[in-house]
């Protein structure tokens, strides 16, 4: 691992301010009322004076943080500064109070914790590289504990040992769970980001082609008035040498015109609403047809089962998701690829075969997660197991089907079966 990548100094990594200024006013709060409480209630001695200075501080840093800063998130640099600072001021207030064998000692991981969940690694090494620095120094140096005259409290050293070890080994626990719950919740906002854009483009696709069509229909009588008005000049004109050739032209590009306005409102009325609902087996069809366009694979469809052959809407998510699919198949093959339709008075399924070198053992029962990892290393979208995958499952599920993934016994690769419960298209026709 590199300096850039540990620090991600390629990405835009910062935490929201309300979050961290909430974060701070409870901890300022919740200080002012421990002092109190344990000076004033329970009648224990320490430097008060000193306490209330280190607290008042920390009072007008997040006054600043407050209302000095303007922007809605802070950049990583600064709320590591503030973080630091939060972690310098808690130990001096430990360090009044008794040190490690102050109970409140606990809270020196929360920086790094706060750090591991917003913030780059870089930063949450440092913020715990500190954490345990001072821990060890309040380990060795502190005002004794709070206690009433002679009858101060003490612990042993091996008590205070277990105790400095013990909040260590919180703090690295925690602040790797918080990496791994950051990242992965990180990935899968990405994903889903992407997911909404390719949602988006379809739908926007599909928008043009309505407007595409309806000025098609707009444009036809203007372009038939052209003809009609430029045939009738002919006749007038007659063999007219100046102006014939310039009206011949005329009505052929008037032609072409009407010609290419027609092609536009056919491939339209395929997609109209009326004609949006096709079954299964016409639909894997349509997609297997724009595949062999591109490829010379041996693409095979059989319904071996069809007998309850019912529509299904032409959904983006639909049309995507066997796309990406049926496209990976194609994509990792080696020649043959077999798609079968099955379907019952209960269920309609779709599996997709073929001979390629199929799913690696120990990954199968993560497919569809975004970001995944083999044994040897991580798998990119590229492999076709990574974002692209998740994004077609995702669509999928969206429109009710369930999707498992196995090894193909017959032809030796992948096995890619997707099942809907016909009750719930036959809903949401």
């Amino acid at each position: 691992m590199n300096f850039s990548t540990l620090f991600r100094l390629g990405e835009n990594l910062n935490l929201d301010r309300k979050t961290l200024v909430y974060l701070r006013w409870i901890a300022i709060f919740g200080q002012i009322i421990a002092v109190n409480l344990v000076f004033f209630i329970l009648g224990l001695e320490f430097p008060i004076l000193l306490a209330f200075l280190v607290i008042l501080v920390g009072f007008i840093t997040n006054f600043y943080l407050q209302f000095g800063i303007k922007t809605i998130r802070i950049k990583d640099f600064h709320a590591s500064f503030f973080l630091v600072y939060d972690l310098v001021q808690l130990s001096l207030l430990l360090y009044l109070t008794g040190g490690i064998s102050n109970p409140f000692s606990i809270l020196l991981i929360v920086p790094a914790i706060v750090s591991s969940t917003f913030l780059s690694m870089g930063t949450t090494i440092i913020l715990g590289g500190l954490t345990i620095i001072f821990l060890f120094l309040l380990t060795l140096f502190h005002y004794p504990l709070p206690g009433i005259h002679e009858n101060a409290f003490t612990f042993p050293k091996y008590y205070l040992s277990g105790f400095f070890i013990s909040i260590i080994i919180g703090l690295i626990f925690l602040s790797y769970f918080g990496m791994r719950f950051s990242g992965e919740t990180k990935k899968r906002s990405e994903a889903l980001n992407k997911l909404q854009e390719i949602l988006a483009k379809e739908y926007e696709l599909e928008s043009l082609g309505g407007q595409a069509a309806a000025a098609a229909h707009s444009l036809g009588t203007p372009l038939a008035t052209i003809s009609v008005v430029a045939k009738e000049l002919k006749k007038e004109l007659g063999n007219n040498k100046d102006y014939s050739k310039d009206i011949d032209l005329l009505i052929s590009q008037t032609k072409r015109c009407s010609e290419i306005l027609k092609k536009i409102s056919k491939k339209q009325i395929k997609d109209d609403k009326f004609f949006s609902y096709v079954t299964l087996e016409d639909l894997v069809n349509e997609i297997i047809d724009s595949f062999k366009e591109t490829s010379s694979k041996s693409i095979n469809l059989v319904s071996e089962n069809d007998n309850n052959k019912i529509n299904i809407k032409r959904s983006p998510e639909i049309v995507y998701g066997l796309r990406n699919f049926i496209g990976n198949a194609v994509k990792f093959s080696k020649d043959t690829i077999n798609i079968i339709i099955n379907s019952n008075t209960k269920n309609i399924e779709l599996i997709i075969n073929d001979d390629g070198p199929g799913f690696p053992d120990d990954i199968i029962a993560l497919i569809g997660e975004p970001y995944i990892k083999s044994k040897s290393q991580e798998v990119s979208s590229n492999s076709g197991l990574g974002l692209g995958t998740f994004l077609g499952k995702t669509l999928l599920e969206r429109q009710f089907a369930n999707l498992s993934f196995s090894k193909d016994k017959n032809l030796g690769g992948a096995s890619v079966k997707i099942m809907w419960n016909i009750n719930y298209l036959k809903f949401n026709v």
